[in-house]
């Protein structure tokens, strides 16, 4: 009897801590890749959603420079 109490306790803790992470992973925001020169932007990229290590790696990336040129991802 103790083992089936033990087992239903761990279970629910590890669903517990399953569906916390769910709603970290997938925090989701709208992100376009936008291009600007001097500062003016001159290109926006459509508008996708990107949620979990996608939209992470997205918000990591960091903006390239060349020239006058800047071109980077902008997220809401």
């Amino acid at each position: 009897m103790k083992k089936r109490v033990l087992f239903f306790v761990a279970f629910l803790l590890i669903a517990a801590g399953i569906s916390s992470c769910e709603d970290v992973l997938e925090n989701c925001k709208i992100c376009r890749l936008n291009t600007y020169e001097n500062g003016n932007l001159i290109n926006s990229a459509q508008e996708a959603e990107y949620c979990g290590s996608e939209l992470i790696r997205i918000q990591s990336t960091p903006p390239v420079t060349i020239g006058s040129t800047t071109t980077k991802w902008e997220c809401d």
